[in-house]
């Protein structure tokens, strides 16, 4: 056992609650805050192009999602670019941790690659990570296990191997279907039935994982 892949938003930063709270105040807004919560929690651990589709199927074509994405977005900028954005409890300490037992660490993370670099790097992280793969770099997002198993090449690990490391049920998903080790640390949502058959260890904390390495 050498490798760990990261997921980073809602893994790494605590950012699944910014970006929804965010999401909610331009909903109420333009008025379309109505079941939200049920739309958003669908859109995590997806990329772009699968986000514009979950919200579009529920409100409808003539939804503005790209108008109301790209004000999220300034909006998001504007509070926790620079280093503002709140990371995870214990995340560091849990790098440093399996950085000094030598494993390779990779981020696989749905977001685009730039953007990854560029928050790792203003949280002063970027020492830890050996590989960083972004959602623009694969095709299929989540759940679908493409940008696991980019990681695990790039990184010349073995899947079988290899810690994922996930909040997100699309995330635990793919890890599964990858042939991954899924290790789960719900963010937003618990653990269901179906988590609890696909991850191999759920825990309530980063603190937690050290215990497996």
């Amino acid at each position: 056992m050498n490798s760990v892949i990261f997921d980073m938003d809602g893994v790494i930063f605590d950012s699944e609650r910014a970006v929804y709270n965010i999401w909610r105040e331009l909903a109420e807004k333009y008025g379309f805050a109505e079941d939200l919560y049920e739309v958003y929690i669908k859109c995590i651990g997806v990329n772009s192009d699968s986000t514009r589709k979950i919200f579009t199927e529920h409100y409808g074509s003539s939804f503005p999602y790209d108008e109301y994405q790209k004000e999220t977005s300034s909006m998001y900028r504007s509070r926790y670019d620079g280093g503002n954005l709140p990371l995870k409890p214990y995340v560091e300490e849990l790098l440093q941790c399996i950085k000094s037992k030598g494993y390779k660490i990779a981020i696989a993370s749905s977001t685009g690659t730039e953007r990854v670099r560029m928050q790792i790097d203003e949280a002063g992280l970027s020492k830890y990570f050996d590989i960083i793969v972004g959602g623009d770099m694969v095709t299929r997002s989540k759940p679908a296990p493409d940008i696991f198993l980019e990681a695990a090449d790039k990184l010349g690990a073995i899947p079988e191997e290899t810690y994922v490391i996930e909040d997100s049920f699309n995330g635990i998903r793919a890890a599964y279907e990858g042939g991954f080790i899924p290790v789960m640390v719900p963010d937003m949502l618990p653990p269901d039935d179906e988590m609890r058959d696909k991850a191999d260890f759920i825990f309530d904390s980063l603190k937690e994982v050290e215990s497996i390495l």
